[in-house]
């Protein structure tokens, strides 16, 4: 998928699903492959992570489409489901 990286910034991101995941800040490039590698979001939706920071950096493998709006695969929900399924094995 290619994208220009100033299209990118300020651009909603929501799941396939539909969920909002938050809003990108910021774009991780990889000069070695001359490729995006990440996308720093912020605004980040609390129903999905538990954090103490201002944002994330999600992968930008998982980013399905852009437009108007990043939709990303549904990973961040199972994700968390499996850090909750840890933190009640742990209490």
């Amino acid at each position: 998928m290619r994208a220009e990286v100033s299209t990118l910034f300020g651009l909603n991101v929501y799941t396939d699903k539909g969920v909002y995941v938050g809003k990108v800040n910021d774009v991780i490039l990889d000069p070695n492959e001359s490729r995006i590698s990440g996308l720093a979001v912020g605004k980040i939706n609390p129903e999905l992570f538990d954090l103490t920071q201002k944002g994330v950096i999600l992968p930008y493998r998982w980013v399905i489409a852009s437009g108007d709006i990043i939709i990303i695969k549904q990973m961040i929900r199972k994700l968390r489901s499996e850090d909750r399924e840890a933190e009640k094995e742990y209490n």
